[in-house]
């Protein structure tokens, strides 16, 4: 399997967003020969107004965002992850990610289940929890017949979820994601490189690039693809791109065979049956 991960500078312009994204799909799809294309976190609309979130909300299925991106990987008849979108759900919004087939078919919805909550060095407070719902299950797919686990973001802070998603056999985890510039300049590469190796598995993550709300915040950018044994195969410039990297199960398999860490991990089995 080709995988790319698409960095993309997103704004609060739902419809600029969904026709620039899609040249970048086109194009990784065309250069790259994508069998399974990732797009970053939040990727119809990005802004710090919980208002303009929430009115950029839509229910899955259906909506302006579900059917375009459907539409989308029919045209060209690839697998595709849109990152995340605000989903609306009754009067509940969740930060979800949708997977569709190479025939525009909804394979897969993942809610955001940890929400940043975080004050960051220069005093600015984020709140997701104030507008966004939790979601609860812990989802993997088969795409392909690839075992795909699914996280967004501040997911990443979390291994227990990672554990999680290998347990349920995945071998590629996606972590679409809008790191702010602060936390990414420390944390990101390593906290991807460090689920990759815990769970020898790849992990492909696209980041959002740049700024938005006038310059106010401004995202990490550095998307990029890990191998199970924690190297950087790919990785993006700092710009509107992609970057692309093809999945060898049998190096990965070798892997997990001359270190079997799935069958050495004890602590999780005694907190399970205790």
């Amino acid at each position: 399997m080709r995988i790319s991960v698409i960095q993309k500078n997103v704004s609060d312009d739902k419809q600029a967003n969904l026709q620039s994204v899609a040249a970048l799909v086109e194009r990784a799809v065309e250069q790259d020969r994508s069998d399974f294309v990732i797009l970053p976190e939040m990727i119809a609309c990005i802004t710090a107004s919980p208002v303009s979130m929430r009115e950029s909300a839509e229910p899955f299925p259906g909506g302006e965002v579900f059917e375009f991106f459907s539409g989308l990987a029919k045209r060209l008849k690839v697998n595709l992850h849109i990152g995340s979108a605000m989903e609306l759900d009754n009067d509940q919004v969740y930060n979800t990610s949708l997977v569709f087939g190479r025939e525009g078919e909804l394979l897969a919805k993942y809610r955001k289940i940890h929400r940043f909550d975080a004050v960051l060095a220069d005093g600015t407070e984020l709140k997701e929890s104030a507008h966004v719902e939790a979601g609860k299950e812990v989802v993997c797919v088969d795409v392909d017949g690839v075992r795909v686990g699914l996280a967004i973001c501040y997911d990443l802070r979390f291994p227990e979820l990672f554990q999680a998603l290998c347990e349920d056999g995945a071998e590629v985890i996606v972590v679409p994601a809008a790191f702010t510039f602060q936390t990414g300049a420390d944390h990101w590469e390593v906290l991807l490189r460090a689920r990759a190796i815990e769970g020898q598995c790849y992990v492909a993550a696209p980041c959002q690039v740049g700024t938005f709300d006038k310059g106010k915040y401004m995202t990490w950018g550095h998307s990029m693809i890990i191998d199970p044994w924690g190297q950087v195969v790919a990785q993006t410039s700092n710009s509107e791109t992609f970057a692309s990297a093809s999945i060898d199960r049998t190096y990965q398999q070798a892997i997990r065979t001359r270190m079997p860490m799935k069958s050495h991990r004890l602590l999780a089995r005694r907190f399970v049956a205790g």
